[in-house]
């Protein structure tokens, strides 16, 4: 088939596929619930994440969002990556290797994890968009390493001009649920190569970003973070400052691991680090210092009592973003997300992958496969969740619907 008339199929399908896919944005209040399919870093179960490419499968199979996460470069630019240490996604090792970068490979501590390689934050845009994005996880993925090096690293302005292509060749309306990585590290805490203080703050970044480029319904935008304190400045300061109200999500880290034996990953860092520093907490986390106390040590299952969770409400998050691991194993948290749903939050667990390593186990030692695992939570009460498998979690959603809508007639 010739060339042009080969491209012309392609954009043919591309367009069908939309259509068949792509659904409108979230439910109104009054119509029925209809969960939201977040794509995970795109459709990372089939590209390598965080590549264009992974944002539009992920749209063409059915997802009402695409996230990217959020790091910065040397010159102040959101890039979308996974982490801002990319020796496992991008190729710059062999660039370095052949003297087509320079080698910045430096140690750096990021929320108490020590890391070596190289940081976004230490090149300038224009140096790593020379880079080509490669499969994060290879052994688990093998047959995305086909997909290495055809895509370069998107910046979030060219996420939101690609959701802006789509959406006027279709009609349709897609949301980013962007992330912002590490914010006290960038902020506060971490150094460039040279030594020199990074000092950028992601949140301020990310919404001068939406706002540049009108990127501004709330129904559309959902910002997470790990950490308490950013989401609380977004509400309480930065938005107002900007004049834009999106709904924020708070994500939580595994709530049920003792945070010494898990510290990445079962505490906020931004408590532990102001915390250690001796900052005024009253002043950064208001009335949440009369609920729980904030030390160096304080983990994600301190924070899921109920009088949180309302502060939570009331000051900074719309919706709750747990470890969907939690969810299916351990009851006390399934009780946590019906209480949250019940004070009007919505709930996003992530993340549902289709691979047998990442499944969960049920009571009887074996494997739930992805779409059981899903179904689980949505009759739990959960309203979106994120998933690397957006066909799998499309259909795992419209099935879920299919039968409230059954059982309600």
């Amino acid at each position: 088939m010739p060339p042009p008339i080969l491209s012309l199929v392609r954009a043919l399908a591309f367009l069908l596929l939309l259509t068949v896919a792509c659904t409108q944005m979230p439910h109104e209040p009054s119509a029925p619930l209809r969960p939201i399919v977040v794509g995970h870093r795109g459709a990372s179960g089939y590209r390598p994440e965080h590549t264009i490419e992974s944002y539009r499968l992920a749209i063409v199979m059915g997802a009402d969002f695409i996230e990217p996460d959020l790091v910065p470069t040397r010159d102040g630019v959101l890039i979308a990556r996974h982490e801002s240490r990319i020796n496992d996604t991008t190729n710059i090792e062999e660039m370095v290797e052949r003297g087509e970068l320079p080698d910045r490979e430096t140690t750096k501590i990021i929320d108490g994890e020590s890391l070596t390689g190289y940081f976004t934050e230490d090149y300038t845009l224009a140096e790593l968009k020379t880079l080509h994005a490669r499969e994060r996880i290879a052994n688990h993925r093998p047959q995305n390493t086909a997909y290495n090096d055809q895509e370069r690293i998107p910046t979030l302005a060219e996420v939101i001009a690609y959701v802006r292509r789509v959406e006027k060749i279709t009609g349709l309306k897609i949301g980013i649920y962007p992330e912002t990585k590490h914010p006290t590290f960038f902020a506060e805490e971490g150094k460039h190569d040279d030594g020199s203080p990074i000092g950028m703050d992601l949140s301020e970044m990310l919404i001068e970003v939406l706002v540049a480029e009108q990127f501004t319904d709330p129904r559309r935008v959902i910002i997470q973070s790990f950490e308490f304190s950013n989401l609380i400045r977004l509400r309480r300061e930065i938005m107002p400052r900007h004049g834009v109200a999106f709904p924020l999500a708070q994500l939580f880290g595994d709530a049920s691991v003792p945070p010494q034996e898990a510290p990445s990953f079962s505490r906020p860092y931004d408590m532990t680090y102001n915390a250690r520093h001796g900052r005024d907490l009253k002043a950064i986390y208001g009335s949440l210092t009369e609920i729980v106390e904030i030390t160096e040590t304080t983990s994600y299952g301190d924070l899921t009592d109920d009088a949180v969770i309302r502060f939570l409400a009331e000051h900074s998050a719309s919706a709750l973003a747990p470890w969907k691991n939690n969810l299916l194993l351990d009851e006390e948290t399934r009780a946590w997300v019906r209480r949250a749903r019940q004070l009007g939050l919505d709930v996003h667990p992530y993340t549902f992958r289709a691979e047998e390593h990442f499944l969960s186990l049920e009571a009887e030692g074996k494997k739930q496969g992805i779409t059981r695992e899903i179904l689980n939570l949505l009759d739990l009460g959960v309203t979106g969740f994120f998933t690397d498998f957006p066909d799998h979690g499309r259909f795992a959603r419209d099935l879920w619907m299919a039968r409230q809508a059954k059982g309600a007639r």
